[in-house]
């Protein structure tokens, strides 16, 4: 840790190639302020990415990373958390990464509490493959594969959270910097699963969830007096559908994270020459 860490350290040499204007780039900007603020620094992070717009964000950040493949960002991050339960995790991942091939990892990296931080860009769209509807997509979202819309209710990632037994859930705008590396902080400095579903509009294949629809449509719930730990509230803003919502919706207090519950402190990518004692007894055993 260190407090002489900037953002900008965070920054590799290899340009975006992101469609300019894309909500990406605040995204990470705010993910390098976050990490800097709580003075992490790239040698002891490490980024996972899935596929999709936001898989590419290990290169484009200065840390050690890894672009895993579809929906398994997740198990990849609990590896290294396991693993090495002094580095600072953080799992990048996109709405169609996160929340349909992804899914069932989300719900059981939830579930376990792994300490790490989960930044999902939904754009409500798949980016990557050319516009395609997404599971965040709105039912009458029109597209060159749904021309009527998907006809069925997007998924809602908050409650889904809710309902696995989050410990953190949060959502940001990622044009909203400011707030949007604030709420990251907070996600970061979380003993557990810190889950942050960001707002990242697509200029190029959603015209409905654009920049000026969130910027007229946020509520920030710091500015409504929102208790984060109060599971009833939490749970209200959740499933408010007619809203769309900026900030930490819930946090648990007591949380205790994964590698705490099962005595995990120490290095442990450090594997000893030879066998572990008994281990042929065991493989005899079985076979």
């Amino acid at each position: 840790m260190s407090s002489d860490v900037r953002f900008t350290d965070f920054k590799s040499d290899k340009q975006p190639t992101w469609c300019p204007g894309c909500g990406d780039f605040g995204t990470m900007n705010g993910m390098m302020k976050a990490l800097a603020n709580t003075g992490n620094d790239p040698d002891n992070t490490f980024v996972v990415a899935g596929i999709g717009c936001s898989g590419k964000i290990g290169t484009y950040m200065h840390s050690y990373a890894l672009h895993g493949v579809h929906g398994r960002a997740l198990p990849v991050g609990t590896g290294v958390k396991m693993a090495r339960p002094d580095v600072e995790v953080m799992v990048a991942g996109g709405d169609g990464d996160g929340y349909s091939i992804g899914a069932g990892h989300f719900v059981h990296a939830v579930r376990r509490n792994v300490d790490m931080t989960y930044v999902v860009m939904d754009n409500r769209i798949y980016g990557l493959t050319k516009g395609q509807a997404s599971p965040t997509s709105r039912s009458d979202f029109e597209t060159s594969t749904t021309p009527e819309g998907p006809k069925q209710p997007p998924v809602n990632p908050l409650a889904l959270a809710l309902a696995s037994g989050a410990s953190f859930i949060a959502q940001s705008f990622s044009s909203d910097a400011m707030r949007h590396a604030e709420i990251v902080q907070e996600a970061i400095e979380h003993d557990g699963f810190g889950f942050v579903n960001v707002f990242s509009p697509c200029v190029t294949f959603n015209d409905v969830d654009t920049y000026d629809y969130f910027r007229d449509s946020l509520v920030d719930l710091e500015e409504e007096g929102h208790d984060p730990t109060d599971y009833e509230a939490a749970k209200e803003v959740i499933l408010d559908a007619d809203k769309e919502y900026q900030g930490v919706l819930y946090q648990d207090e007591n949380s205790v994270p994964y590698h705490e519950q099962h005595g995990v402190t120490e290095d442990m990518s450090e594997i000893p020459d030879g066998a572990p004692e008994d281990a042929m007894d065991l493989v005899r055993e079985f076979y």
